[in-house]
């Protein structure tokens, strides 16, 4: 049996770390703040509240169905997440959408994703 949790702990340990390669920078605070709205590609209607942009961090207000989430979130590469949630940037007042959805009867994911649009 501690042939196992050797071979195990020298797994571990030698298992490097993955580091993302996203890069924080400033971002227009214009391009970001306001109110975003739209639908997943299964109909269901969402919106972001996105305030207090400076430099690359923001405060961020998520709302879908029964959601609602509030997170301050790291901006990089033109995008962020919250929660299973993913936003980026695609254009001057567009962005795409990416959330994670559980089925909680089977335990299986899918991936549903949408277009935004900004109101301020």
């Amino acid at each position: 049996m501690s042939d196992i949790y050797s071979v195990l702990s020298s797994s571990y340990a030698s298992a490097p770390l993955a580091t993302p390669n996203i890069k924080y920078t400033p971002v227009d605070a214009k391009s970001y703040e306001g109110t975003w709205t739209g639908t997943y590609s299964n109909g269901q209607k969402f919106d972001f509240q996105i305030s207090e942009v400076s430099g690359f961090r923001a405060r961020v207000k998520y709302q879908s169905g029964d959601t609602t989430q509030y997170q301050q979130v790291l901006i990089g590469n033109s995008s962020f997440r919250i929660g299973d949630t993913k936003f980026m940037l695609s254009g001057s007042g567009t962005a795409v959408v990416g959330n994670v959805v559980t089925n909680p009867v089977t335990g299986e994911s899918s991936l549903v994703q949408g277009n935004a649009t900004q109101s301020t």
